[in-house]
């Protein structure tokens, strides 16, 4: 039997974790990644950063059908 995303007790784990995570920071995204930055400062890891790119406005008129 093939495992699906749904049945995956490795993907549930990693959700779980995620869950608790967030709840730590009461689900505010800001938090959150305020926390994963400073855990990568004090990582003495390098990361890779690239440029911002600026926001692409979106048509809504158009359908997407």
């Amino acid at each position: 039997m093939m495992k699906t995303m749904t049945n995956d007790p490795i993907v549930a784990e990693v959700r779980a974790v995620r869950e608790k995570h967030a709840a730590q920071f009461s689900y505010d995204l800001k938090e959150i990644f305020k926390n994963i930055q400073h855990h990568q400062k004090s990582s003495g890891r390098n990361y890779v950063r690239y440029p911002a790119r600026p926001a692409v406005a979106m048509d809504s008129t158009k359908s997407t059908e």
